[in-house]
């Protein structure tokens, strides 16, 4: 987020989404393993009612019904999570199985505050779903929402699959939908905030401040929406309010968040732009909350990333032969450095415009001062992976016609090369 710190804990760069409909109330996470096991269950089920079908010992209409039951509850196992404010365990479940499928490049963000809930989910093999059958389901449940509007919870859910999906536009709208249902709902409104940032181009600041302070309002606890403020606070060069959000973040936060070490270098970072003393080592709040962060918050990489690392990293990006008749004018190059393991939110993005006269290779330098957030650097992990867009709309979220080009995993400093050669 360019500028987009969107990032829980000045975070306001990642929430993802839960998956399809498996909308179920819980106060507390289902243990990982049980869940395992139930998915493993149920995709039996599915199967066992596909050969039903066949055999014609069901209708096509008693299928669907099953099916459509079935598929969800195979949705909702695949992802524990817990909204900070209401308990809903769509918390994750989109995310998660994202994280599982590392094939869906698409996906962009969004993460719960559980590394814990996390692995075991990474441990699934990615042949578990496709990125086609992931497309589907979630058209499938924009066909239902269509069908059926009234479903706060069913909006919500579309909404953080499409952040999921880097479709910000959609997911704003989405959002916006399941807010009209449950107004005032501090969740929804530190989502929508974070999903319109993303829409208008990765900036905090306007009207997603405004569903910030609203979500705060609500709920002064909520973890996304101080994560959130703090990042704005920053874009407002409002150093020592930045820091009194980051504290507060800390303190609501789980203890084992793989958030809590960057909220606790934005922290410090705030406080040195205030001329404030370091704080000392941040401590969390004893009663845990699972509590989701933005999308536009990276999740912190491995401790031992090196935070040397502040050297820049030069990138040349050439366009394949083939595209440059589909370069127009006033298109925009969007150059970006994410992690290779976790989310996949930006850490660092540079953009300028293009068009037919543009002389390849562009030359494009990014390091921390590009980050999206200040305490999401690229020398906060150990390895990133390069990508390159040129976008009609000038929007960050990816559309279908936009020119893709990626790299390779790689140290996040020195140099690389990458090539525009394909057709989103």
């Amino acid at each position: 987020m360019s500028t987009f710190v969107l990032a829980a804990a000045g975070l306001t760069l990642v929430v993802l989404a839960a998956l399809w409909l498996a909308l179920r109330r819980a106060d507390v996470a289902p243990d990982v393993d049980e869940a395992a096991s139930n998915v493993r269950i149920l995709r039996v089920q599915l199967a066992e009612l596909r050969a039903e079908r066949d055999a014609g010992t069901i209708d096509a209409a008693a299928f669907e019904a099953s099916h459509a039951e079935l598929q969800r509850r195979v949705l909702a196992e695949a992802a524990p999570a817990a909204s900070a404010s209401g308990g809903r365990s769509l918390r994750g479940a989109m995310l998660l199985l994202l994280l599982a499928v590392p094939a869906i490049a698409a996906a962009l963000y969004a993460l719960l505050g559980n590394r814990q809930a996390l692995d075991p989910m990474l441990a699934q093999p990615p042949s578990q779903f496709s990125p086609q059958d992931v497309d589907a389901m979630v058209e499938r449940l924009a066909e239902r929402m269509k069908a059926d509007p009234s479903d706060a919870d069913g909006w919500q859910l579309l909404g953080r699959s499409y952040m999921a999906m880097q479709r910000f536009d959609a997911a704003r709208d989405a959002l916006a939908q399941a807010l009209q249902r449950q107004p005032g709902d501090a969740q929804l409104l530190a989502d929508l905030a974070d999903a319109t940032a993303m829409a208008q181009g990765q900036d905090l600041l306007g009207e997603p401040e405004k569903l910030i302070a609203q979500a705060l309002h609500a709920d002064p606890d909520n973890l996304k929406a101080l994560a959130l403020a703090g990042t704005a606070a920053m874009l407002r060069r409002e150093p020592k309010a930045a820091a009194d959000y980051f504290e507060r973040a800390l303190r609501v936060a789980p203890p084992d968040s793989p958030y809590v070490s960057g909220l606790q270098d934005g922290l410090q970072q705030a406080r040195a732009a205030a001329g404030l003393p370091p704080a000392p080592a941040a401590t969390t709040a004893p009663r845990p909350v699972n509590a989701q962060v933005p999308a536009a918050a990276a999740a912190p990489g491995p401790a031992s990333a090196a935070q040397s690392a502040a050297a820049p990293l030069a990138v040349q990006v050439t366009l394949a032969p083939t595209l440059a008749g589909k370069v127009r004018e006033g298109d925009t190059l969007f150059v970006f450095a994410r992690a290779a393991e976790g989310p996949r939110m930006p850490l660092a993005i540079a953009r300028q415009a293009v068009g037919p006269g543009t002389r390849w290779p562009v030359a494009v330098t990014l390091d921390d001062t590009t980050a999206m957030a200040p305490q999401f650097r690229l020398s906060g992990v150990a390895r990133v992976v390069v990508g390159a867009r040129i976008s009609r709309s000038g929007r960050a979220d990816p559309e279908p016609g936009d020119l893709e080009g990626q790299g390779a995993p790689m140290a996040p400093a020195g140099s690389a090369a990458l090539t525009i050669d394909r057709v989103r």
